[in-house]
């Protein structure tokens, strides 16, 4: 999803994601054509702004990093990828006729675990050198070539050891060459679609691109005109590569495809230009106490965040709609437009929108909770609670921002509330003293007791991958910074 909100489109992500699904048979109903808001593109390039005309918007979506504990006692549906705790949809509840491909930044341990095809990098790419580093604030070197790590304690990159390159649980290039992932991916992506189409069977594609998280790929600039910055290059090319995995959909099986575009969270602020604008989510109230509200943090500038979604003659056209919901609804979505059923004995914190997404709905959620994301209170703790139009907060800090400062961690109780329909910029909670707010701290607190007393109770990951030899993968051992040649 990216940042939407109000009459246009505003600010970027660090990350985003593409899910297809084509489903088998032909399929009823027509775009509406109905025009519900206007629709300003936040980017000079034709793929996505054209998208937005021809399917939905959603105005209130938001990505929701959900803490390890919740629900996953590595069901069969639900598996954690990283030691920090995200967890992935396994499509091991479908159809084994159906083809399942995974693209980008997942992890190689998730091809044996329902995907027939795995091809990307095992984590965010400022997680591991590379020769082709690219822009980052600050700079981060090329890898190592010598006898002994080149540590550098002031530089903000992970590691010193080469990011690699995985299909399926291969290494074929390490350190991967980051201007060239792109195309790789839009290559990989439109040659499985290809054969897809061609076999007549249905499939799912997801594709995590590494845009728009830092480093940015510095080759970008040389092809664009009039010194475009690097931020506008890199959107440019993450719409041309969503292109071509398009145009590939349309040429080949169209009206049976579902598209569902989405981001992760918002601008991470203390990179500078090279982070992307929060648009009207500027978190004012955290940004006079210092830092940022935007990554990392839970106001609306650090998870607001866009989505499209396309479906010719299925998602009516030109319309924006104001449903809340959240990144963990795309399981139990596709789950539902595949005619399949979710595993039972197991809670899921999305819902099905798929009523949402035709648009014979606005309803989403009437309650979402927002886990710590790292900039105040302890790590993965709901700290803050979306009821309807009001969002609470219990602990409030702002994340590290451009110029270096980070808001103080404040504990609220009772808590500030905010109404995000008279206040997005959340600069002025609600008068504790007044009838609004009175009457909906009841609900807010009803809320969170109901959400922890279910956690408590619900079956927990015991999972560790932090002494996992693939946390470090490593293709050859005896190479600084593990160096090995591409396939």
């Amino acid at each position: 999803m990216m940042k939407a909100g109000g009459s246009g489109i505003s600010g970027t992500v660090w990350a985003v994601h593409l899910l297809l699904g084509s489903f088998a048979g032909p399929q009823a109903g027509g775009p509406s054509g109905r025009q519900v808001a206007s629709w300003t593109p936040w980017l000079l390039s034709p793929q996505l702004p054209w998208l937005t005309w021809v399917g939905l918007r959603c105005q209130r979506c938001l990505c929701l990093h959900i803490p390890l504990a919740r629900h996953l006692s590595r069901p069969p549906s639900l598996v954690p990828v990283y030691p920090s705790g995200y967890p992935i949809v396994r499509p091991s509840v479908f159809s084994s006729t159906q083809s399942f491909t995974c693209l980008g930044t997942l992890g190689p341990r998730e091809a044996p675990r329902g995907f027939d095809y795995y091809f990307g990098i095992p984590y965010s790419h400022d997680m591991g050198c590379t020769d082709t580093p690219g822009y980052n604030h600050p700079p981060c070197p090329a890898c190592p070539r010598g006898g002994r790590p080149s540590r550098n304690p002031e530089k903000d990159c992970h590691s010193d050891v080469a990011l690699p390159l995985y299909e399926n649980l291969s290494i074929v290039e390490q350190p991967v060459n980051l201007s060239g992932l792109a195309q790789k991916y839009a290559e990989k992506a439109t040659q499985f679609i290809q054969r897809a189409s061609a076999s007549g069977r249905p499939f799912l594609l997801y594709v995590g691109l590494a845009h728009m998280h830092v480093p940015l790929s510095r080759t970008l600039l040389s092809a664009e005109p009039g010194g475009r910055r690097p931020y506008s290059a890199a959107l440019r090319e993450m719409d041309s590569l969503v292109g071509q995995i398009k145009d590939k959909v349309d040429l080949t099986a169209k009206n049976n495809t579902f598209l569902w575009f989405t981001g992760d969270n918002g601008p991470w602020a203390q990179k500078c230009e090279l982070a992307g604008s929060m648009g009207p989510f500027t978190g004012s109230w955290q940004t006079r106490q210092g830092g940022s509200p935007a990554k990392q943090t839970t106001w609306e500038g650090g998870h607001r965040v866009p989505a499209l979604a396309y479906w010719p003659g299925r998602v009516p056209v030109n319309v924006t709609s104001t449903a809340l919901l959240s990144v963990l609804d795309i399981f139990p979505t596709v789950v539902a437009l595949a005619g399949a059923s979710l595993p039972q004995g197991r809670h899921f914190d999305g819902l099905d929108a798929s009523e949402v997404l035709f648009g014979r709905a606005q309803a989403g959620h009437r309650v979402l909770f927002h886990p710590n994301s790292g900039a105040a209170g302890e790590d993965g703790a709901l700290q803050t609670v979306r009821v309807e139009r009001y969002k609470a907060f219990f602990v409030t800090g702002g994340a590290r921002a451009c110029d270096g400062s980070v808001g103080p961690e404040r504990h609220h109780e009772p808590p500030l509330i905010f109404n995000l329909d008279d206040d997005v910029a959340e600069a002025a909670p609600l008068d504790r003293g007044s009838a609004e707010y009175q009457r909906v701290l009841p609900e807010v607190r009803a809320a969170l007791s109901e959400v922890l007393e279910d956690i408590a109770g619900d079956n927990t990951s015991r999972a560790d991958y932090s002494q996992d030899p693939s946390v470090t993968p490593c293709c050859n051992p005896h190479q600084t910074a593990c160096r090995c040649q591409a396939a």
